[in-house]
């Protein structure tokens, strides 16, 4: 069949990456694609937030089925327009995508269904979220209402990193995602990812994993879109996973359903670990950035038959067939991210990375200029590799660092050390 997945970052590389090694992949096109991923597939300079200008793509280059990667065009209706052109899409609605696209209808949900998460106020006055804070003390949470490239929620530690933040978000530092803002209580534990496969009706676990979210080693400083990732999460047992998917994904599944806007492709649950008890953390409505390239790089080829199930429906007769590995990814980012940083830098060295089913470099912020590969983004190198034990993984990734020759880059040191 000939596929078309949407997206430019190191998600979409490793989408790619493993839909190419499936034999019912005839031909691929990624758009708009970025200089990694037109190493394996073709890639089109197109408008991916609109939906018309997609399904024209699509009925031009006889697609017949369409992955979304990032969360923008799911929240602007992108996988409807294609549906009703006749096109098979994983990826859920505009109206199932306000689960990520709004945090106040998330906790809305979660309230309807009964779903452990944290204990939390909704605002659109500023004096009102400020008097909220203030009661509640700190630390907690603030989280910009909308979509915010994962960066509009702050961990306030002190009562005065609270009241700064709600001030940024209501002084517009987060556009309209800011105009609205929920306010959580500080859960304690240890955060997972939890992956769902969901076909409106079944729900499929896919896999688990854990991110490091802060720029610095030893989890420190400002929070990023994710500095590495690693499969699967120790922390999600079994037992915890099975307890989440019972009393948080298929309550909310339910609900969804209840309310008219069945869900339809992956669930993203990120979930705080206490005492054996799952709350929830948020939903994203796509994969991961970086858990992504952990999950593809140890599912191969049978991740394209998973996903083209839950998009038909088939889930009820598919099967997660996970080998006892362990996977790692290390982000490479450019110096001064996640503040600013300089574009065009050369990257050297990539031919010295081996490109096999254990390690891959999956392109996150990369152009092709004159032949070379350059920098075009904060995050832009997603370092990955596979091993019988998370040990072995890590050791061939950071090996695979020692070969790329970007002295404008940096990295974390210690990816996996909770585990480890």
């Amino acid at each position: 069949m000939n596929i078309l997945i949407l997206g430019s970052g190191g998600r979409e590389h490793a989408l790619a990456w493993a839909v190419m090694q499936n034999p019912k992949c005839d031909k691929l096109i990624v758009a708009p694609g970025n200089a990694g991923i037109a190493q394996i597939a073709e890639c089109a300079a197109l408008d991916i937030e609109d939906g018309a200008v997609v399904a024209t793509f699509c009925e031009a280059q006889a697609i017949d089925f369409v992955i979304v990667g990032p969360e923008a065009p799911l929240a602007k209706g992108v996988a409807d327009r294609l549906r009703d052109a006749g096109l098979l899409v994983f990826g859920p609605s505009e109206g199932a995508a306000r689960l990520e696209a709004s945090k106040s209808f998330t906790k809305e949900i979660c309230d309807a269904a009964g779903a452990p998460t944290a204990a939390y106020g909704h605002f659109t006055d500023h004096a009102a979220a400020k008097a909220y804070v203030e009661a509640q003390g700190a630390p907690i949470v603030i989280k910009a209402d909308g979509l915010a490239a994962g960066k509009g929620v702050i961990v306030a530690m002190t009562l005065s990193e609270a009241v700064e933040a709600l001030d940024d978000m209501f002084g517009g530092a987060f556009g309209g995602a800011g105009a609205e803002v929920v306010v959580e209580e500080f859960m304690e534990g240890e955060e997972a990812s939890f992956f769902v496969l969901c076909d409106g009706e079944v729900a499929l676990p896919m896999g688990t994993a854990q991110d490091h979210k802060r720029v610095g080693e030893g989890d420190a400083g400002p929070n990023t879109g994710g500095m590495g990732a690693y499969s699967p999460a120790p922390v999600l047992t079994d037992a915890i996973a099975n307890k989440a998917l019972a009393e948080i994904v298929q309550p909310t599944l339910r609900e969804m359903a209840r309310r008219g806007t069945p869900y339809q492709g992956i669930l993203y649950v990120g979930l705080m670990i206490k005492d054996d008890q799952p709350r929830l953390v948020e939903y994203n409505v796509r994969f991961g950035d970086p858990e992504c390239q952990v999950l593809m790089m140890r599912l191969g080829a049978q991740a394209m038959d998973l996903m083209h199930a839950a998009a038909d429906g088939r889930l009820a007769e598919a099967q997660v067939n996970w080998a006892d590995d362990h996977a790692i990814t290390v982000v490479m980012a450019a110096d001064g991210y996640p503040g600013s940083y300089e574009k065009g830098s050369v990257i050297k060295g990539l031919d010295q990375c081996p490109e096999d089913s254990f390690h891959m470099v999956f392109h996150a912020g990369t152009k092709a200029v004159d032949g070379k590969t350059t920098a075009v983004g904060g995050r832009v190198l997603n370092v990955t590799a596979r091993g019988a034990s998370l040990q072995e993984a890590r050791d061939r990734a950071y090996a695979m660092i020692d070969q790329i020759d970007w002295p404008q880059g940096f990295y974390r040191r210690d990816i996996g050390w909770r585990a480890l």
